[in-house]
């Protein structure tokens, strides 16, 4: 009896250890304290080394911390000892998700969903890797199956509507408005259709509309742009403009834009660098730029972008002059969450011009200050709006402000 009595204590202890040690693996992971988080799976694994459990949670941190080689490490050397657990299959292929080896991923999310096809969060986490892999076909099909084992699966929904109603056009309606200290204000209403054809190709076309000192102008644009996984996006385009004097009767214009994913823990989770040259044609001017942009995302939705911009311009009895100017910018999250959601930026400019208008190139430099805010009130539409004051040499100011309202079907 007193041996019975202590051989089911020592069960009951052994069992609350082993609870004890995981929340506290929990707790760590939501403070993001990793250092602790590790401390103690590293402790349980020295009184367990052969534990394959145990092994699986230290791969677990490793990657919830960012550590993707150590964690495929990891999961490679369990699945030598056990490869029959799907969890670990599942692990690994989240891990290869991570690093863009989709191939791995893929085949490793296989292997989970045939070793238990009785799961849904196998079958949605293959739906979202195959959705990445650009095979849209195949991961409605998983979807609809893990919906089919759990009808309440909230991600399971959110992956097949993801499917079926990508938005493949983006409509834009804006105004915007320019007070200065010196002279009547200007006013222009811009409209644009963004259309992504495929995957790969999608077109530009807007058009734009000037009031200034009593002149109306108009300008018609458009581009095309040609996407490739590996190697970025590239967009060519131009524009044609009833001028009146007041915006560049011609222009044309590339940029280039690659990103990387990366995973440098709390620092940053990835970068993406815009290469842009445009050439503005007036009928007394004539202005090149190029313009270096990189942009920064970091931990918990924040952003920052830095641009540089180098400005040739040519005017009529003078010499050709390069005047530079530079622009930062820092977004941050207002309200997260699926819906409504709040974004907002502060920014800073300095010799910023808008080449695009006659008013804004000369010999002149400023200083620009300025912040906007975007409300995206449902998944298909958004109202966004920004407000920016500038102060010009000769005691010269412009305050500006603005806003657009999208919609995508």
């Amino acid at each position: 009896m007193l041996a019975g009595i202590l051989m089911f204590s020592s069960f009951v202890w052994g069992q609350h250890v082993a609870l004890g040690w995981q929340d506290e693996v929990r707790r760590c992971a939501e403070a993001q304290d990793w250092p602790a988080a590790m401390r103690i799976v590293d402790q349980e694994i020295a009184r367990a080394p052969q534990d394959m459990d145990v092994r699986a949670w230290r791969a677990r941190i490793l990657a919830w911390s960012g550590r993707l080689v150590e964690a495929e490490r990891e999961y490679r050397e369990i699945l030598t000892v056990s490869p029959s657990d799907p969890d670990d299959w599942l692990g690994i292929g989240s891990v290869y998700s991570r690093e863009g080896k989709m191939e791995e991923a893929l085949r490793a999310l296989d292997r989970a969903v045939e070793l238990d096809p009785r799961r849904p969060d196998l079958r949605t986490a293959l739906g979202r890797a195959l959705m990445v892999a650009n095979k849209q076909s195949v991961a409605k099909l998983e979807f609809q199956n893990a919906l089919n084992l759990d009808p309440g699966s909230a991600e399971a929904h959110a992956g097949l509507l993801s499917v079926r109603g990508e938005p493949k056009q983006e409509l834009r309606l804006g105004i915007n408005t320019d007070l200065f200290n010196f002279t009547d204000a200007n006013h222009d209403q811009g409209v644009s259709l963004i259309s992504h054809w495929t995957d790969k190709w999608a077109t530009r076309v807007a058009g734009d509309f000037y009031q200034r000192a009593g002149t109306d102008a108009g300008k018609f644009s458009a581009s095309v742009t040609g996407n490739i996984q590996r190697w970025g996006a590239l967009t060519i385009g131009g524009a044609t403009a009833r001028d009146n004097g007041v915006v560049p009767k011609t222009e044309a214009f590339f940029d280039y834009d690659h990103g990387w994913r990366l995973n440098w823990g709390k620092l940053a989770r990835g970068l993406e660098v815009v290469y842009a040259h445009h050439w503005y044609w007036y009928p007394a001017a004539r202005v090149m730029t190029v313009t270096g942009t990189m942009l920064v995302y970091l931990p918990r939705e924040w952003t920052w972008s830095l641009g540089l911009t180098g400005a040739r311009s040519q005017f009529p009895g003078t010499d050709t002059a390069w005047r530079p100017s530079g622009m930062t910018k820092l977004g941050f999250p207002i309200v997260s969450g699926e819906k409504p959601r709040l974004a907002g930026n502060i920014f800073f400019a300095v010799g910023t011009e808008n080449f695009a208008k006659q008013d804004q190139i000369g010999q002149f430099s400023a200083q620009t200050y300025g912040g906007g805010l975007c409300l995206r009130f449902t998944a298909h539409q958004d109202v966004t709006g920004y407000g920016a004051y500038q102060r010009r040499t000769l005691d010269r100011a412009q305050t500006s402000f603005g806003f657009t309202y999208g919609i995508r079907f």
